[in-house]
C-alpha cells in the first residue's frame, strides 16, 4: 500500500490526482488488476469524473445548494464543519478502477478527483493495488 499526500490551500477544492495515482502504478509490477483509492478522511470525497473547469464549479455550486453552509446543523455546535461531513457522505470515499496493461482503465476524460470539503489541511489517501494475478 502507497499513500499520496495532499496540502489543500481553501475549504472547499477539487484536486486532480489521477498522474499521481499513475505514478504509484508505475512502481509496481502489475499488469492486469484493481487499484482501490481511498481517503482516509470525514470530509473529503473522492470521484471520477471530467477535470473541466466549468464542470468543477458546477459541481462546488451544486454541493453548496444541496448541503449549505451554517444552515443550523446540530454538529455545528462542535467544530462548525457539519456540512463538509454532510457533502462527503453524499460522495465516495474510495474508488476501484481497473488496471489494464499497466495503465489505469479510465475512459478518455475521466480523471480521478479529490475534493477537499473542509480544507485547507493536510491531506492523505492510500492506493493499494491488487494483481488479477494473485
Amino acid at each position: 500500500m502507497k499513500s499520496i499526500r495532499i496540502r489543500t490551500n481553501k475549504r472547499v477544492e477539487i484536486i486532480d490526482i489521477t498522474s499521481k495515482v499513475e505514478d504509484i502504478l508505475k512502481d509496481t509490477n502489475i499488469d492486469d488488476g484493481i487499484a482501490v483509492i481511498f481517503t482516509k478522511h470525514t470530509t473529503t470525497a473522492l470521484a471520477i469524473n471530467e477535470y473541466e473547469p466549468g464542470l468543477i464549479q458546477d459541481l462546488e455550486n451544486m454541493l453548496e445548494k444541496l448541503v449549505p453552509e451554517n444552515a443550523g446543523y446540530l454538529h455545528d455546535r462542535i467544530d462548525n464543519n457539519a456540512d463538509s461531513h454532510l457533502r462527503a457522505m453524499l460522495l465516495n470515499s474510495f474508488l476501484v478502477i481497473p488496471i489494464m496493461s499497466k495503465k489505469l482503465g479510465l475512459g478518455t476524460w475521466q480523471r480521478i478527483l479529490f475534493l477537499e470539503l473542509d480544507g485547507p489541511r493536510e491531506r492523505e489517501i492510500t492506493i493499494s493495488v491488487i494483481s488479477q494475478n494473485e
